[in-house]
């Protein structure tokens, strides 16, 4: 078969084999992210139409307004997985707490859980501007047959299984790996139906591209400003470009796609970064490292951080290997 007329549906079949633990139950979790995001990316893109954005009154745990699509995406998500009956737990970032999942004969035999951030960036949704979802999936290290714990979300990102997110873009993406490289799948809408459209993606080892909010500059540590610095010298093949689009997931796919490099650093604002560790780090430290590229803290790589907490911050440089490292020299310099 063509390699780019393959549907999402087909692509997962025919990679099953290629999962660490083949059950088919991994494969239905993507199977359930994918009708999930079909149904959220409905409405998004219908969101300036009708009274669904815009603040639902509520704050979630991070102290952060609650837009009304957040709510939305993150019950779409969170009854899809519950449905088909196969996790075992969920965490969201719009939920205090994880949610442990018995099935309808009352076992907890899954062997899955899903950690995710039902919709990023959206505060952005009533200007238009691309937002996205994003998931990791591990395996539970508590025994099959028991209700999950809090020990089964706070894993390193070292141990997930799979990982990807959905972008809600001009056109509506879903991206994933499950450790064996990256491929990106792109929803025709006429039919509902995600085809490969970006097989085997790679970040190109060096990019010209930085993403930060450099609103921010004078909080950020001094590292950070001499990577700045850096970035803006006439030299070499530099000045880079400075893009920034203050949505996660539209900023890493396209520095995935063009080569570059996001930064969201501790800040005399935010002492330990804003992104969550599970919810956003581990999921694109995870597709960054198989698409080539590295993701780190400033100092060490997020996928070996041990969590502590569900809802844990932590600063965040990732993307084009090359210029990862040369961020983190700028670090350790001004140590």
């Amino acid at each position: 078969m063509e390699e780019r007329n393959r549907t999402l549906g087909e692509f997962i079949i025919e990679h099953q084999n290629s999962f660490q633990y083949s059950t088919g139950e991994l494969s239905r979790i993507i199977n359930s992210i994918r009708l999930a995001a079909k149904v959220v990316n409905y409405k998004v893109n219908k969101a300036g139409l009708v009274d669904i954005v815009g603040a639902a009154g509520e704050q979630n745990i991070q102290g952060e307004d609650q837009q009304k699509l957040d709510v939305y995406a993150n019950e779409v998500f969170i009854q899809t997985l519950i449905n088909r009956e196969i996790v075992c737990g969920i965490a969201s970032e719009e939920n205090d707490d994880f949610i442990t999942v018995a099935g309808s004969d009352n076992s907890h035999n899954n062997k899955y859980v899903v950690l995710m951030d039902p919709l990023d960036g959206s505060s952005n949704i009533d200007v238009n501007v691309s937002v996205g979802t994003i998931f990791s999936v591990f395996r539970r290290i508590t025994p099959v047959g028991t209700p999950v714990t809090i020990e089964d979300f706070l894993q390193p990102g070292v141990n997930q299984v799979a990982a990807g997110y959905v972008i809600y873009g001009t056109s509506t993406m879903l991206v994933y790996t499950t450790g064996d490289g990256v491929n990106g799948f792109t929803l025709n809408p006429a039919i509902g139906t995600f085809y490969l459209s970006h097989p085997d993606m790679k970040y190109s080892e060096d990019g010209k591209i930085y993403s930060i909010n450099e609103g921010n500059y004078v909080h950020f540590p001094q590292g950070v400003k001499d990577y700045i610095k850096y970035c803006q010298l006439e030299e070499g093949d530099r000045p880079y470009t400075s893009r920034y689009i203050g949505s996660l997931v539209s900023d890493f796919h396209r520095n995935m796609i063009k080569g570059g490099i996001y930064l969201y650093p501790t800040s005399s604002k935010a002492p330990n970064g804003k992104l969550r560790l599970l919810y956003e780090c581990n999921p694109m430290a995870f597709i960054a490292e198989q698409a080539g590229g590295k993701a780190s803290d400033g100092y060490k790589r997020i996928m070996e951080i041990q969590p502590t907490e569900l809802h844990q911050r932590v600063p965040f440089f990732c993307g084009s290997k090359n210029m990862v490292e040369k961020a983190e020299e700028f670090m350790a310099k001004a140590k």
